[in-house]
């Protein structure tokens, strides 16, 4: 049985943790251990990282090193978090000045990085083990419709994250076909969620997520599925105050990958706490 160090990342721990619940839960429905680690803020792949680069670097390989003291490969549950500890890596893998920088910070408190482990995201190891995913689904999810929000940290940049097609991404698809349900397409489905904007320019952060919901609206989805906290908030918290923006309705349900993946699992919705939704699942359960 394959062992990582889980990577939970701040939004998740603190704001959005029955995601964990239902992470967890599928993980070992499949033969995925995981343990814990004192991990930090991984941090921010945006703002830290424009701020100072070199701050980014340290924290970053710090908690690379932790995982690397038992010399385990690390999963993240996070879009940003993944990027920020793959684009670490990356960086300090091809500037030796840099690399050499960021060891005399982490001497200071007794820590060495190395570059000896590998960072995964968790939908790419639900990916490699969709077999075992195929063999734990109790319960087909044949009826519901869906559109899948991968995310713009899950792709991109691709030199790094190296997980799927920027543009034209299957991977989230490939694995939500496998419960049964049917995926549907629609024309924005490599647009950003609009999260980061919204934070400090709501009205143009809207904007993006109204695009993106009435594109998911006209292609008729019950469902939005993400594997990013930060557009798990988005589309589920966000909705609400959109509607009395613009008059328009929206409330369709969000679930996280492994959500979804805990119900066709025979999981139940209770044991996942998905009723600290912000928009109801009731419909969807009812379908399921």
């Amino acid at each position: 049985m394959t062992e990582y160090k889980m990577f939970e990342g701040c939004v998740i721990g603190n704001r959005i943790p029955f995601i964990e619940a239902s992470s967890r839960k599928v993980l070992e429905k499949i033969g995925v251990q995981t343990s814990q680690a004192p991990f930090s803020c991984c941090p921010d792949p945006t703002g830290v990282k424009c701020f100072d680069n070199n701050a980014w670097l340290a924290l970053g390989a710090r908690n690379l090193s932790l995982a690397e003291a038992e010399g385990k490969d690390i999963i993240s549950l996070c879009n940003g978090c993944a990027n920020t500890l793959r684009g670490v890596s990356t960086q300090l893998k091809h500037d030796s000045l840099k690399k050499a920088k960021v060891n005399s910070e982490l001497a200071k408190i007794g820590k060495v990085y190395k570059g000896s482990i590998d960072v995964k995201h968790f939908v790419d190891v639900i990916k490699d083990n969709l077999d075992s995913v195929k063999g734990a689904i109790v319960k087909q999810l044949s009826g519901l419709k869906v559109a899948c929000h991968p995310g713009c940290h899950y792709m991109r940049p691709a030199e790094w994250m190296e997980s799927d097609d920027p543009l034209r991404p299957k991977n989230l698809k490939e694995i939500v076909a496998v419960t049964g349900a049917n995926v549907v397409d629609y024309e924005e489905l490599s647009l950003c969620c609009g999260n980061a904007v919204t934070s400090a320019y709501k009205e143009t952060g809207f904007q993006v997520l109204k695009k993106k919901l009435d594109s998911i609206k006209k292609a008729g989805a019950d469902v939005i599925i993400v594997n990013c906290p930060a557009c798990f908030q988005q589309f589920d918290t966000q909705q609400r105050d959109l509607s009395k923006e613009t008059g328009e309705e929206y409330g369709i349900p969000i679930l996280y990958l492994t959500e979804l993946l805990a119900l066709a699992m025979g999981i139940s919705a209770d044991d996942i706490g998905l009723k600290f939704h912000r928009t109801r699942l009731s419909a969807i359960l009812e379908k399921i």
